[in-house]
């Protein structure tokens, strides 16, 4: 259902409100530690001091004013930082306190103010079986303001789920590296971007965000039958949920799904955040963060 603009300018506000209190407690530090920036600048010479690195001397300005110089450099900090987020219709889905595609908002809000709160550039992608909207990295908390009306509101065409297309179009026009964080429910044949996943991961610091629902995972036991639709396919089907094999039957499918995704980022050094929507969005990217820092800072 579409909403009014009122509604998305309160929910946009809500949002702000929520996540600008966990950046400044929590999120800020933790974003700076974990992502390294692109590298290290020349900065300027100056004289020799004791005590200082003398693999840093320029041996040239040296020679020529018979004066120890040494080089001094300063770490190359911004980033870029992508999100891309999967609209397809699937997430227009939830059965506890949130749909996937709330989830997501938030989701792109927290990495998008973490990055704000550094001087990183911001940029966004939202996807469906077709690319439905690009906004290209820019600074600022008006851009960033826009990014979460953009999750908020916007009414995406498509239905399907493409991540090959996704990656591949982000790998063509993102010309530097950057961070790439990719948020969606991966419903998908992890076949279907394996080559684009391997690709991306190359050129980007690649984290995928996996968005799920209890129900998704489990059904009760009720006797009743319900006729289900695929919401991305269209695709019916009829369902007893009183059936003893059908909670069996959704765990095989759920171990061989995850079984194939580890199979696809493991190889890679791939580290995947998982997002359940009848628990704080917040909370495993924390513990994400936490665990990257460590890893970093060794």
């Amino acid at each position: 259902m579409r909403m009014d603009t009122a509604d998305i300018l309160k929910k946009v506000r809500q949002i702000e409100i929520q996540t600008g209190k966990l950046v400044e407690e929590t999120f800020a530090g933790e974003y700076l530690s974990a992502f390294k920036g692109q590298g290290i600048e020349f900065a300027e010479v100056r004289e020799y001091t004791p005590g200082d690195d003398i693999r840093s001397i320029d041996w040239n300005v040296t020679a020529r004013s018979g004066t120890p110089y040494v080089k001094k450099f300063n770490e190359e900090r911004e980033l870029t930082l992508m999100i891309a987020c999967d609209v397809s219709a699937s997430l227009r889905f939830g059965s506890f306190d949130k749909f996937k595609q709330d989830a997501a908002a938030e989701l792109a809000a927290l990495f998008a103010f973490s990055a704000l709160k550094n001087s990183d550039k911001v940029g966004l992608l939202l996807f469906s079986d077709k690319i439905e909207l690009f906004v290209p990295p820019k600074k600022g908390k008006k851009h960033i303001l826009r990014l979460i009306r953009e999750l908020v509101a916007f009414e995406p065409t498509g239905t399907g789920t493409d991540l090959a297309l996704a990656l591949t179009t982000l790998s063509k026009v993102i010309k530097r590296q950057g961070i790439l964080i990719l948020i969606s429910d991966f419903l998908a044949e992890a076949s279907s971007f394996e080559k684009q996943l391997r690709l991306a991961s190359k050129k980007f610091d690649l984290i995928p965000v996996i968005l799920q629902d209890r129900l998704e995972q489990t059904l009760p036991r009720l006797p009743i039958c319900l006729d289900i639709q695929d919401p991305e396919t269209g695709q019916e089907k009829f369902l007893s949920l009183g059936s003893p094999h059908l909670n069996a039957m959704l765990q095989l499918y759920k171990d061989t799904w995850q079984s194939e995704l580890s199979a696809l980022f493991n190889p890679l050094k791939i580290e995947a955040i998982t997002v359940s929507t009848d628990q704080p969005t917040a909370d495993p990217v924390i513990r994400f963060f936490k665990q990257r820092a460590k890893k970093v800072r060794v």
